[in-house]
């Protein structure tokens, strides 16, 4: 039997809306926002493609919610279930910006660390092959030399094994000479952040990020009683992941790690991007102080493009940027297709969410974004 995407059900039947958990975007207080209806397009257009079973699309300001809006399916096997704005998500590699990076500038800002400091100083084990000149910097923006990912047996004996591995290998290039966007970079810094504050990455996170925002669904480790809200990824062994991380190696750490392993919705993740865009405050709440938060959103020239500390800039990793940003915008994308991108400049935000992934592990969505991120820029711009 054909099957409608579960969009055009919606679009057709406003009175399903509510049952499927799907809302239309708020509009500007002018009432004014017609060229965020395309967002509905570009969608569609992806479900139809069969890029992702569906998504959750957020674009807001400072002050408010543009557009929110979830379509088609959170799962397709075994079982349908639609999409909800407030599913839950495998955020993949946005855990580098908003859990690993942002605890790095927790850091910088208690005195604890700096970024020009060899990462050595706070991990003396982690030397030898030309690593004792990998600092901070490096880590943050990928030119520290570091392999992009090294072989999964490394940690098929546990953490502890896994970490002596990484501390063990021999660099790619000398730090600064190349971009080699590196899991491992990140995996160095989640370790650090553990050693220098005393607590590991999960809950130094929560406590000093995500429970002073307000984001109580945010973290690594999803309860299980959280399961059903979970967008499952692929299946594993016979077994769908669902509320277990994608990533092998953070699976293989058991769950926490720097570079991957964060789980969101879109509604919490707009809390962060609103503290970014108040310059390091929410509603009150100071996470970064502004000359942290400056240090942080800076780009800085890396070999092919420029990069922030822990976010994409203009790279070859910028197809999920949308056209009409400024040059302040920062942003990320995830494997599991997820991204976001805050422009403090335009005062705007757009957050993509969807499991590309499922079922069959063989969509792409990173243009998409792209283009979602291009109509929210038009949009702002007009008003």
């Amino acid at each position: 039997m054909l099957r409608l995407p579960r969009l055009f059900l919606t679009m057709a039947i406003p009175s399903l809306a509510v049952w499927l958990g799907v809302a239309t975007y708020v509009k500007a207080d002018d009432g004014k926002s017609p060229t965020l209806d395309a967002i509905d397009a570009i969608v569609a257009e992806g479900m139809e493609k069969g890029e992702m079973p569906g998504a959750v699309v957020l674009v807001g300001t400072s002050k408010q919610i543009l557009h929110f809006r979830a379509y088609g399916d959170r799962q397709q096997e075994p079982d349908i279930e639609a999409m909800t704005r407030d599913t839950i998500f495998d955020l993949a590699s946005l855990t580098k910006p908003i859990a690993t990076a942002t605890s790095v500038m927790v850091l910088v800002d208690q005195g604890k660390v700096s970024v020009t400091e060899a990462a050595s100083k706070y991990l003396p084990e982690f030397t030898g092959h030309g690593k004792e000149g990998i600092t901070l910097h490096h880590l943050l923006t990928h030119t520290s030399g570091l392999i992009a990912d090294n072989h999964l047996r490394d940690y098929q004996d546990g953490p502890e094994q896994a970490w002596e591995r990484i501390c063990a290998l021999e660099l790619k290039a000398e730090p600064g000479e190349e971009f080699i966007y590196s899991d491992v970079g990140f995996i160095v810094l989640g370790k650090l952040i553990e050693r220098v504050s005393g607590r590991p990455l999960n809950e130094f996170a929560h406590e000093n990020i995500y429970k002073p925002l307000g984001m109580a669904a945010t973290g690594y480790l999803p309860p299980a009683e959280r399961s059903g809200q979970i967008a499952p990824t692929e299946k594993v062994d016979g077994q769908w992941r669902r509320g277990v991380v994608h990533d092998p190696r953070s699976h293989l750490l058991g769950g926490v790690a720097g570079h991957a392993g964060l789980f969101s919705h879109a509604s919490e993740l707009s809390l962060y991007a609103k503290m970014i865009l108040g310059k390091g405050e929410l509603n009150g709440t100071r996470i970064l102080s502004e000359p942290t938060w400056e240090l942080m959103l800076t780009p800085r020239e890396v070999p092919r493009g420029t990069r922030a500390y822990g976010w994409d800039h203009r790279t070859g990793y910028s197809s999920n940027r949308g056209e009409g940003l400024s040059d302040r915008a920062i942003g990320h994308g995830g494997f599991t297709g997820t991204g976001i991108w805050i422009d403090p400049q335009r005062d705007l935000y757009y957050i993509w969410l969807s499991s590309r992934l499922h079922p069959d592990g063989k969509g792409t969505v990173n243009k998409l974004i792209g283009r979602v991120g291009a109509v929210a820029a038009e949009a702002v711009q007009a008003e």
